[in-house]
Order: C-alpha cells, then structure tokens, then sequence
C-alpha cells in the first residue's frame, strides 16, 4: 500500500497560519500522512493540496493542484473567501477530513492564454480568476478587441480583464463586472476606464475567442496577478477557455448564495423577518 502524502501550503505573513500548519500536521503524522511543503526537495504523488490562507494563497495552491491532478482544500484564516471555507473549522475537524478523504468537490473552470508576436506564440498559460492587460505608465492604453475574429471594439483605457465565473467576484467585481455563480459557463470581458460610449462589462459565451491587439507601448498581461508579462505594440493576445478544470475541495456543502451573503455580509432581514 503507497505511503499517503499531502502537499500544504500557507501564507507565512499570517501568524495564525503557523500554528494551525503545525496542529494539522501533527494529527496527519500521527494517521501515518505525510505533510510535503513546496520548499522540499523531492515531493512524491499527494492526494490532496491544503492551503491555509486567503484566496490570494489558494490562487498560488491552484499551480500545484493542477500540476498533479488533486483538489484544492483551502481553509480561510482571515476574511471569508470566495474559494475557502465559509464555516469556521476546528484543526482537529480538518485532519480528520483529510484522514477520511471526505470532501465535497466542486471544478473550476480556467482560463488560457497566448501571446502572439508577428506569427510565433512567445508566452502561454492559464488563468482561474482573469487574465487582464493593462498599461504600465501613465499613458492611455490603445486596445483592439475582436470576438471570434470579428471586431468589437477599439478602447482607449487603463486596459481590460477577462475573468472566470471565479474570478467574477474578485478584481472584475472591483472594476464593475457582474457576478457569476460558479456553474454558469461563461466569461466576464470588461475594459478599465475606456474612454468610449460603449464600454460596459460582457458576458461571453465560453466556446467563443476573445482577442486583444495592442496597439501602444508600455502594456502588461498578467494572470491571476502571479504571471506576469511584457507586451509590446502589435502584440496579440488570444484568451480560450481552457480544456483542464481547477477542482476544490470543500468540508461541508455550500450553496453560493450563502458564499456571497457571508463575504459581503448582505442585509437578508428586514420585512422577511429572521
């Protein structure tokens, strides 16, 4: 019988996170887990990631999630995330989830990404919150954008985002975009400060191609603000929806609407009652 083993990571910024990594462990070793952290040298097969932290950590758990075809267990520590736990879980309650192998699982799709120079695709690469593209100096970013290679659209902006149903709720949410509960297929495009009549946020069906020509200097793409990269004029930029799925793993069945009334703590009294 293989040896069980689990890859965890934390937001080390968090003291809280320290003490709950070490409590975890100690209750996994002791049902003969194996607790790997991305710092070790050889990582061998694990079941699941554990990510104790903030969305922000869970984005940086998805990388090695998708590399090795497990789920995401992300366990808040801090405000109520979109991706973690909404209920409050005891340390004891979270190894013993692990030891069980019981979760509720819940896929994600992702977002890909190609940057084309002249003919070549010089950068590639996938996205589970939005892929945006935006300028890098105080100069107003000019962007071309097409829809299945028809066009839409020239802007004038800050730039633009595409985001995943995921993603909907965080830097598309802050920049206007609507939001998506999780089983809708669908991608969010929206332009940041485009100086036009016409620049409110779409929804895009998923099988459809969203392309971006670059038509000034001194613009960036970054993806899931752990990606980053330089792009120059006449560069294109080709958003997909990706073929592979980020899955999460939950302890408890969530229903989104609940997830969404939690993090943005939305009034549901009043002439209803309790």
């Amino acid at each position: 019988m293989n040896k069980r083993s689990i890859l965890m990571l934390i937001n080390p910024s968090r003291e809280e996170a320290k003490g709950a990594s070490e409590a975890i462990t100690k209750s996994l070793s002791t049902a003969g887990i194996d607790v790997y952290t991305p710092s070790d040298s050889k990582i061998p097969d694990v079941e699941v990631v554990l990510v104790l932290g903030g969305d922000g950590t869970i984005l940086r758990g998805a990388e090695y999630a998708l590399e090795r075809k497990v789920p995401l267990l992300g366990i808040n520590l801090g405000h109520v995330g979109f991706m973690a736990e909404v209920d409050t879980f005891t340390f004891a309650e979270v190894a013993q989830s692990i030891i069980d192998k019981d979760y509720v699982l819940d896929e994600r799709m992702l977002l890909t990404f190609q940057v084309k120079r002249g003919n070549k695709v010089i950068e590639q690469g996938w996205a589970l919150n939005e892929v945006s593209v935006e300028r890098k100096s105080t100069t107003m970013l000019e962007l071309f954008v097409q829809i299945d290679d028809r066009p839409l659209s020239r802007w004038g902006c800050d730039g633009i985002i595409c985001a995943t149903p995921t993603g909907s709720t965080a830097y598309a949410f802050s920049a206007g975009g609507p939001v998506l509960w999780p089983e809708v297929q669908a991608l969010v495009l929206l332009p940041i400060a485009a100086h036009a009549l016409f620049a409110k946020p779409m929804v895009i069906a998923p099988s459809s191609t969203i392309g971006i020509a670059i038509e000034s200097a001194d613009a960036s793409l970054s993806a899931d603000a752990l990606r980053k990269i330089n792009l120059q004029k006449n560069d294109h930029v080709e958003l997909t929806k990706n073929t592979d799925k980020v899955v999460l793993a939950h302890l408890k069945s969530t229903v989104f609407t609940d997830r969404l009334v939690a993090k943005f703590k939305l009034p549901i009294e009043g002439w209803r009652g309790e």
